[in-house]
């Protein structure tokens, strides 16, 4: 009998031990947050450029989602070139990969699309397709600023089509 009670005998035997494994019971924990809040608060770098707490990346985390632009709908249309195009609504997606869009400069998922051609390619991005939606979402974009800005995205991945020369006043 004896033998069964020293199997479940504690480990602390003197009240010594017993403040030893309270006093550790409460300083490990704050130790180990006290370390946590400098590994957060202290950055990898020593430069304040790096820092998530400089004034360019708090002015970035600040800077509003999206901007108004009040345009004159009688105005002359201005037009853009392809890289504009594709800077202003199509990055979102084809610079990031988001929604399974092949990603601008990878010529192995463009090769397929632009062997079916410019005209193909011009007509998914003007109907959508999978999931993108029509014109890329941008339904101020005209039927060749949607061309000029396949031809750019196209162009950066593999392909070599040639993009259309701006119209002039004369021309329109």
């Amino acid at each position: 009998m004896n033998s069964d009670h020293e199997k479940h005998r504690s480990f602390i035997k003197t009240p010594k031990q017993l403040i030893i494994i309270v006093a550790f019971s409460f300083l490990v924990p704050i130790f180990g947050a006290l370390l946590l809040a400098q590994l957060i608060t202290t950055g990898t770098s020593d430069s304040p450029e790096s820092s998530a707490m400089s004034e360019q990346a708090v002015a970035e985390r600040l800077k509003p989602v999206g901007e108004v632009a009040v345009v004159d709908s009688n105005a002359p249309k201005v037009e853009r070139s392809g890289e504009d195009i594709v800077k202003a609504s199509c990055a979102a997606c084809h610079a990031t990969g988001a929604l399974n869009a092949p990603k601008i400069g990878d010529k192995a998922a463009w090769a397929k699309r632009i062997a079916n051609g410019l005209d193909a390619l011009a007509t998914n991005a003007i109907k959508g397709i999978r999931q993108m939606p029509a014109r890329g979402g941008n339904p101020d974009l005209s039927d060749e600023d949607m061309r000029r800005a396949v031809i750019a995205m196209a162009n950066q991945s593999g392909a070599s089509f040639k993009e259309p020369a701006p119209k002039t006043a004369a021309g329109k």
